[in-house]
């Protein structure tokens, strides 16, 4: 079973919900064959983007192509894509191989073709033996690759997953995401994943596009976007969201922080704006026991909180600064003093106009 995938073009797209709009002005160029996560926070539009995409949402303005050629007013049925939709959206009284080969009944493709497609696709997902069951009988992942199966049967140019894997459990929703992955790479389809799941996106995408308020606010590859993020809300929707406000000015060699109540810090190794500005920094980059010599903000604190979610412990320290959550290897208890380290590398500073009202 082979397929090939078809680039995606939309420009300066509109689109809203009665007075309410959702998109504003989005432009994305997806190359054929890649695999887009768009990711953001519930409300920001992505779910919107890909159903405008898809065409089950008609925009307000702006143009969306496939291959440079104008779709924007073509039905869905008519665009060469197919959605996985979170749901499934299954038939419950057909057996796995008529889900599979229903829409290739409705493009009228002969009983012989339909069975070989179907055939194909059950190999494509480690669904032989299964043709003749109910879907109703199977597990949950079974499903999913069964409402995948009937996506990939017509040998669709896009592949749009609209959450399918959010019903799953943990355990079975870490096997499909490679599952999804190994296929995407395969197949070489152009895939358009919208997700509310950070890791998901992370660990699948080729390019992860992240969206605010019905705006693109960044985009590119997951490690780039991770290690540079672009703004406070990028930060933060990344993990970053230990938030330390100060006053930033250039020293030799690095950067002085004058914080609130007169303290000042000198980090070694920064280089950043000037002014008031915002620290951002992720509680698994901070370090109880960092060398003397690592560059980077100290601050002495005390533990108020202590847990173990699994993996390293998770403190809750407090400073002159403020409070910060800390992941770290070493087993402490809460009243126990300590001094954090975060390496200079690991610090985001953002000047403080960037931060939303």
């Amino acid at each position: 079973m082979a397929s090939s995938g078809a680039a995606v073009g939309v420009e300066a797209l509109e689109a809203s919900y009665g007075r309410t709009k959702v998109l504003s002005g989005i432009d994305l160029a997806i190359p054929a064959g890649e695999f887009v996560a768009l990711i953001g926070s519930s409300g920001c539009g992505k779910t919107t983007l890909l159903r405008a995409i898809s065409g089950f949402v008609s925009p307000d303005a702006g143009r969306i192509r496939l291959d440079g050629t104008d779709i924007t007013a073509l039905p869905p049925e008519k665009r060469g894509m197919t959605m996985v939709f979170q749901s499934y959206a299954l038939w419950p009284h057909m057996t796995v191989a008529q889900n599979i080969a229903y829409g290739l009944k409705l493009r009228g493709v002969g009983r012989a073709e339909s069975e070989a497609k179907v055939a194909a696709v059950l190999e494509l997902l480690r669904l032989e033996g299964y043709g003749e069951r109910k879907v109703t009988a199977l597990s949950g992942g079974q499903r999913q690759r069964v409402a995948l199966g009937r996506a990939l049967a017509v040998d669709p140019r896009v592949l749009l997953l609209d959450e399918p894997l959010s019903n799953l459990d943990a355990k079975i929703r870490l096997a499909m995401r490679h599952e999804l992955k190994s296929l995407h790479q395969r197949l070489g389809l152009t895939a358009i994943h919208v997700t509310h799941d950070q890791e998901e996106a992370m660990t699948m995408a080729d390019r992860i596009v992240i969206l605010d308020q019905g705006r693109i606010v960044q985009m590119g590859a997951p490690e780039a976007v991770y290690r540079a993020p672009n703004s406070p809300f990028v930060a933060s929707f990344l993990g970053a969201d230990n938030v330390l406000c100060v006053h930033a000015r250039r020293q030799d060699g690095g950067t002085l922080f004058g914080l609130d109540g007169g303290v000042e810090i000198t980090v070694p190794g920064l280089a950043c704006a000037e002014g008031p500005c915002v620290v951002h920094f992720r509680s698994g980059a901070v370090e109880m026991a960092a060398p003397e010599a690592t560059p980077g903000l100290r601050l002495d604190g005390r533990i108020t909180q202590a847990s173990y979610p699994g993996g390293t412990y998770r403190y809750e320290v407090e400073t002159a600064a403020g409070r910060f959550f800390v992941d770290d290897s070493r087993r402490a208890v809460a009243g126990e003093p300590v001094r954090i380290t975060i390496p200079a590398a690991d610090l985001y500073v953002f000047p403080r106009s960037q931060t939303p009202a």
